[in-house]
């Protein structure tokens, strides 16, 4: 089961390095074409010798720029992938978790208490969006609704979209297994990493040492 665990943790990291790159390498390829086919018209106004040649590349330079419309839409998806997939992520990290300092303040029973009021209340949540969205998405299937600027590559909305239900599915999953360590005693807070424990180990390095 810990193999299995590791192996899913590879791949989530390895699927959000895959976006992040993704995302980066669109922006980065529209904006370069943008700008590119400028310095070419500049060449070929500065060297009247090639400028036949610089006006050629110019051309299809502005051409291949004004046809990457669908980078745009194509980075809002990503992003929003992003967005949803990170959420377990964040959760299994203690990314976007900082309430621990006040519930540490309690004593132990009372923060496992408390933990598991938070987690519940959580799984609720998630529980709740993961129903709602499937019966969104399901229906966005049945409308066969075209992505703007991506229907051309056969991108439905309901193809973006379905990272909402999968994402919050990933979600409740992470609060189940939060929820078992947490009823067996093998944690007291939310996330699956100590955030506090990992802050003072970053500024004060030496001390595992000790």
């Amino acid at each position: 089961m810990q193999s299995l665990k590791r192996v899913w943790e590879h791949l989530e990291e390895g699927f959000i390095a895959f976006l992040l790159a993704a995302m980066t390498l669109v922006t980065f390829v529209y904006v370069a074409l943008n700008n590119i086919y400028t310095l070419f018209y500049t060449l070929s106004d500065k060297w009247a010798f090639s400028s036949d040649f610089f006006a050629y590349l110019g051309d299809h330079t502005m051409g291949y720029a004004q046809g990457m419309t669908w980078s745009v839409a194509l980075t809002k998806a990503i992003f929003g992938w992003l967005i949803f997939f990170g959420i377990s992520y964040g959760v299994r990290t203690a990314g976007h978790l900082g309430v621990d300092a006040l519930v540490k303040r309690f004593s132990k029973p009372v923060q496992r208490w408390l933990a598991i009021l938070a987690c519940l209340c959580c799984m609720a949540y998630a529980g709740l969006i993961l129903m709602a969205s499937y019966k969104w998405v399901s229906a966005l299937f049945v409308a066969h609704i075209g992505a703007e600027d991506l229907d051309k590559f056969g991108i439905q909305v309901a193809h973006i979209t379905v990272i909402v239900p999968l994402g919050f599915a990933l979600v409740f999953i992470r609060y189940l297994e939060i929820l078992y360590r947490i009823w067996t005693h093998r944690q007291t807070g939310l996330g699956l990493a100590d955030e506090a424990a990992e802050a003072t180990k970053l500024a004060n390095p030496g001390e595992e040492h000790h």
